[in-house]
């Protein structure tokens, strides 16, 4: 089974061929990052046109590289939601148009399961059933996953996502769009214990999570002082240090709730050298292992939606995916 896939649910334009005998055998990325920072932020119409623009030169450049044609390609995977819908719109219809002038099958991939299978890029990757923290600038997660399409929510943000909560505070540091990684490596120049900052929702049972006090705690601690780079430093410190305290403990208590032996991390947060060191403690205390994409594959990308439509098309798992597009889709819908 060899798969094109088509990532644009935000303002990354990514194409990838995956082949299940070969692996990934091409993978090509445009970021909007670049267009989209003098307004702070993504502008939905924008990234739709900039999609719009880059599809075709990447499909052809992803189909040189691969070795591929549209006869050696087996199906076409694109990303049907969550998103922008705009964004996603453009690549319904791009990869809807190569199917029907290629011949091929195309399906709508959910972003999410996307981002739950990319460690399966990896040369050791993790056999289910696993556990899943899927942490991004749209979604805090902890998933029990069982086996493909088989995903039940164990827990998830009752406001904002973790990546939300940092680029958020990043913009009160006066940090350059987009700023969660930015916030990372100016915490790396802090020092712990000049500010601290909550644990939200450690104090109660259960695996939800919430991020948007700690945004306040930020705001209240640059409040009536003077700021400097020192203060900017720590107050990142002391940010970034009670949002991986707070996953941290999450993921022990439900690698001990569910007794999984396999941690996942996915999405771009997951990428932060913090977390992925205290997610490596925990897990060698409860007797488990940790599994990550590289960098590369944490934030949106094509090569995880190939390799997620390869999978389900190899087991003809079609239903509740279909063609078309949606801005908002569960995840346990599938």
């Amino acid at each position: 089974m060899r798969v094109l896939g088509i990532e644009s649910s935000c303002d990354e334009t990514a194409v990838a061929v995956y082949d299940e005998a070969r692996g990934l055998l091409a993978h090509r990325l445009h970021s909007q990052v670049a267009m989209h920072r003098a307004y702070g932020g993504v502008v939905p119409e924008l990234a739709s046109r900039d999609h719009v623009r880059r599809l075709l030169p990447l499909v052809r450049e992803a189909l040189a590289e691969a070795g591929s044609d549209p006869t050696s390609i087996d199906g076409i995977a694109y990303t049907a939601g969550p998103g922008l819908i705009g964004a996603l719109l453009v690549g319904s219809g791009f990869a809807a148009a190569l199917a029907l002038a290629w011949g091929k099958p195309a399906i709508g991939i959910h972003h999410l399961e996307g981002h739950l299978l990319a460690p399966l890029l990896e040369p050791e990757p993790p056999a289910f059933p696993f556990l899943a923290l899927l942490v991004s600038g749209g979604h805090t997660q902890l998933v029990d996953v069982a086996a493909l399409g088989q995903y039940r929510i164990l827990g998830e943000t009752l406001d904002d996502a973790a990546g939300e909560a940092f680029d958020k505070t990043a913009k009160l540091l006066g940090l350059p769009y987009p700023g969660g990684a930015a916030l990372a490596s100016l915490a790396e120049q802090g020092s712990s214990g000049r500010f601290d900052f909550p644990r939200p929702m450690l104090d109660r049972p259960g695996l939800d999570f919430s991020f948007s006090g700690l945004k306040t705690a930020a705001r209240m601690a640059l409040r009536s002082r003077v700021i400097d780079d020192a203060v900017r430093a720590d107050v990142a410190r002391a940010f970034e240090e009670a949002v991986v305290d707070t996953l941290a403990e999450k993921c022990r208590r439900a690698l001990r709730a569910t007794g999984h032996a396999r941690l996942v991390i996915a999405g771009g947060v997951g990428a932060n050298r913090a977390l992925r060191t205290r997610l490596l403690d925990i897990v060698r205390t409860c007797g488990a292992r940790l599994y990550f994409p590289r960098p590369e594959f944490c934030t949106d990308n094509g090569a995880m939606i190939a390799l997620a439509g390869a999978k389900r098309l190899a087991a003809g798992l079609l239903a509740g995916v279909g063609m078309g597009a949606r801005a908002n889709w569960e995840l346990g819908a599938l």
